[in-house]
């Protein structure tokens, strides 16, 4: 990008560019950051490897909606069910999907992670997961990531005290709606990649473990795949 990133600037135009979509922000969401179109490129690219007629895709801790619109934008086939938490990230979420004409194919829920999805009958049947979750921890928050909460919310970025604790609750319960041989993504945190793949790696869930990084060589991404269930 060009222009230094800022979220007030976002915030004052109401509007951000992530994967050449514009989006509208509003307080109460988390501003989508230039780096996690590495997770939305990198989802991109696992589901145009597996060519499928009519994808179906979960954005757990969705925020602003912004994985999930620009999935569907990039596969207008996709069928895309977007979570969170709050009300905040709920309506922006919702509106980003109507503001690009994609409320029948982009489900906004509200819910604590995956309980958003319970009773949809989408166990086991879902190809992707993506997930950019909260990864900051409660010390670093309180010291020298402390300027993180000034303008955006603090849910959006606490996560215990490793900055681990979403991570985990998604890799336990992702293959409950994972059909065998589906992915699931994350963003992570600089540094967090080891760990996240060994969470992966110790749930005995998931194989074909790897790392995606940036242009600086910095893993932020993670994915694993779905076994077959015995």
């Amino acid at each position: 990008m060009s222009k230094e990133f800022s979220v007030a600037d976002a915030y004052g135009s109401g509007r951000a560019i992530f994967m050449g979509l514009e989006l509208l922000v509003a307080p109460g969401a988390l501003v989508p950051r230039p780096e996690t179109e590495l997770l939305g490129t990198t989802a991109l690219g696992v589901l145009h490897q597996m060519n499928l007629p009519a994808p179906r895709i979960v954005d757990m801790c969705c925020g602003t909606g912004n994985l999930a619109c620009a999935i569907a934008h990039h596969i207008p086939a996709a069928r895309v069910w977007a979570s969170d938490l709050t009300d905040g990230c709920v309506d922006v979420a919702r509106r980003n999907a109507a503001h690009h004409g994609m409320a029948d194919r982009v489900s906004v829920l509200q819910g604590d992670l995956f309980d958003a999805l319970s009773g949809l009958g989408l166990d086991r049947t879902i190809d992707v997961i993506v997930c950019n979750p909260p990864y900051i921890s409660e010390k670093r928050l309180e010291g020298d990531r402390a300027h993180l909460v000034e303008l955006e919310p603090r849910e959006a970025f606490a996560a215990g005290p490793y900055g681990l604790s979403i991570h985990m609750r998604v890799v336990k319960d992702a293959p409950l709606y994972l059909r065998p041989g589906g992915i699931l993504l994350f963003e992570v945190g600089l540094g967090q990649d080891r760990q996240v793949m060994g969470l992966l790696e110790r749930s005995k869930q998931y194989e074909n473990i790897r790392a995606v990084s940036n242009e600086a060589g910095e893993g932020r991404v993670v994915l694993g795949q779905a076994r077959a269930q015995a």
